[in-house]
């Protein structure tokens, strides 16, 4: 397969995370090149289509995050126009995206999930949001973590350890989404484990470990200083290979392709909690997966290269992945 690839990066987009996604493609763009790729790195706009007419390029890779990029929409363009691209197909992107769904689908699979409820925002207004917030206080107990069903960079995301806060958490969670995934907090270390395919299947790269003064918010996750990173993690051997096994059986398990992360909490008995899977996983300076990778021993031009291969053999195809 040739070594000059044309692949055309998608990034931007109209989502809160548009300027995390220009970050992230304008790495994977570098790195491409140095790996001697002709990059084209395109917003998604009206000119997009008529762009991929013209380039016909081997691989677009979507570096896209938020709704579009991961919801399987802008995929299902891609497939459609049977254009190879680098990551999952349109129908489990977007139950990946969907993070109750997620855990239903990982938790069938024998993968541990802390406890929740999804509630909608109009449930609150209908019901009257006191009793509604008692009910949910009662059954799984303090603390919280308040986040919106579908989103990602912690957008909306509040850890709530007292019962007055809640109300604030439920507001600014429903300023990214209308539904809510409030889910009970889980004490541990917290997790991130990337999975790169290759010829012999999912492989999971070393996991990340993150250490916050706070909550891993989405200043804290891009802008450098207020989070420490380990890479590996500091994890025994025994929980490192756990923690990788449960990144690659939630990436099968939910049917995804190429690369994906999984971000999980382990708890000091040694379970792995899932949290949720990331089918766009960010590759700006501080990200996890160039993290992961790097650690790992991986040159990050070959690995990526490395993707669009794969891609372009196993990436256009209009199937239920």
């Amino acid at each position: 397969m040739s070594q000059h690839p044309r692949v055309v990066i998608l990034s931007g987009g109209l989502s809160h995370e548009r300027d995390v996604s220009i970050r992230s493609g304008r790495r994977v763009a570098e790195a491409l090149r140095a790996a001697h790729a002709e990059v084209t790195v395109h917003d998604v706009d009206a000119d997009l289509l008529p762009l991929l007419d013209e380039v016909r390029p081997d691989v677009v890779w979507p570096v896209l995050h938020g709704a579009s990029g991961e919801d399987g929409s802008v995929r299902d363009v891609l497939s459609l126009l049977s254009v190879p691209y680098v990551g999952t197909g349109p129908r489990s992107s977007r139950v990946a995206w969907n993070k109750p769904v997620a855990k239903s689908v990982v938790a069938r699979a024998g993968l541990t999930t802390p406890d929740y409820v999804t509630l909608p925002q109009t449930l609150f207004r209908d019901l009257g949001a006191r009793a509604v917030l008692d009910a949910v206080v009662g059954n799984l107990g303090l603390p919280l973590v308040i986040k919106p069903a579908s989103g990602g960079s912690a957008l909306g995301v509040t850890f709530v350890s007292e019962r007055a806060d809640l109300a604030q958490a439920m507001v600014t969670c429903f300023a990214y989404g209308d539904i809510a995934l409030i889910e009970k907090a889980v004490s541990g270390t917290e997790i991130a484990v990337s999975v790169i395919e290759t010829a012999d299947g999912p492989q999971a790269l070393p996991a990340v470990e993150i250490v916050t003064d706070g909550a891993y918010d989405y200043d804290a996750r891009y802008n450098p200083g207020r989070t420490e990173y380990f890479a590996p993690a500091r994890l025994d051997a025994t929980d490192a290979e756990h923690v990788g096994a449960v990144a690659v059986q939630a990436h099968q398990a939910l049917g995804l392709r190429h690369i994906s992360r999984t971000d999980l909490i382990l708890r000091p008995d040694g379970t792995a909690e899932f949290l949720e899977v990331n089918v766009a996983p960010g590759m700006t300076e501080t990200s996890l997966l160039p993290q992961a990778a790097l650690a790992g021993g991986h040159s990050l031009p070959a690995l990526y290269l490395s993707v669009v291969d794969r891609a372009r053999t196993t990436g256009s195809s209009v199937s239920p992945g």
